[in-house]
């Protein structure tokens, strides 16, 4: 156990280290250290929970808060001015990842099904990492993350060209499908409702994103809004099987695809 501790103190200095000193990149090395960091989180995540200490055994699902949690982190960070202040939030990064990967490590060593406990406990976890995330992608888009005007004669946010824009969409999307995911394969009882699960909650927040994105909500309160839509859709998806094969669930699908079509109408019409 303390030899585990250990590793798991030392992988998130490492991922410490990292976040702290990406405050000095810009432009696209950002996204090449968020890839990188939360490969090498994954990695020893796996690591940490299998119970032979080889990656390729721990199950794929136990690495996804940890690495998220930590790309999430290097990417919220940036809205942090340089100087003191990076210290507590360091300290806070800290606490999250080394949580996420204790959690983790519990589940994977229990012998039993999970309990009502341990869901709550994920998704609190997951709806943290969602939040850190709108925020990181938003700020690796160029206009992703809207400022609000100086005064009240400024002139509203420009919104985004359909390249960014669907990249904000998509990025928040799989943020969201993956963080879906395992909150939903501690309830499901197959791979593949726990899939079609997760495509729901990535098809909920990319819709979301782009209706938040044409409404130009200042700085943190869109991201904020995307981390309650992933919420509220956990509690209403989160109906038991038996319920969620009756038809009506056929109309959420549907209304979907509405609400998707008319999202991309509103932004196509804003540019006009």
């Amino acid at each position: 156990m303390d030899h585990r501790r250990a590793q798991r103190r030392e992988l998130v200095i490492l991922a410490i280290a990292v976040i702290g000193l990406s405050r000095l990149l810009d432009g696209p090395l950002v996204w090449l250290a968020v890839g990188l960091l939360s490969a090498s989180v994954a990695i020893g995540a796996a690591a940490l929970i299998a119970s032979d200490g080889r990656p390729g055994d721990a199950p794929i699902d136990g690495v996804i808060l940890p690495a998220l949690a930590a790309a999430a982190s290097l990417g919220a960070i940036r809205i942090v001015p340089l100087g003191i202040l990076l210290v507590p939030v360091l300290a806070a990064v800290w606490l999250l990842i080394d949580r996420t990967l204790a959690f983790e490590g519990r589940l994977a060593q229990r012998d039993g099904d999970v309990d009502a406990d341990d869901r709550t406990t994920a998704l609190g976890y997951a709806i943290v990492i969602a939040f850190l995330a709108f925020v990181g992608i938003a700020t690796f888009i160029q206009g992703g993350l809207v400022e609000p005007p100086p005064t009240a004669t400024s002139p509203a946010a420009e919104p985004l060209d359909e390249q960014a824009l669907l990249l904000l969409a998509l990025a928040d999307a799989l943020v969201a499908g993956l963080l879906g995911f395992r909150v939903s394969v501690l309830r499901e009882r197959s791979l593949r409702d726990a899939l079609w699960s997760a495509a729901t909650y990535a098809a909920v927040v990319a819709i979301a994103a782009a209706a938040v994105r044409a409404v130009a909500l200042p700085r943190l309160l869109a991201p904020a809004l995307l981390a309650l839509v992933f919420f509220v859709w956990d509690g209403v998806h989160g109906a038991p099987p038996t319920q969620r094969r009756d038809p009506r669930w056929i109309w959420q699908i549907a209304l979907l695809v509405i609400l998707g079509v008319a999202v991309v109408g509103w932004n196509l019409a804003l540019r006009d």
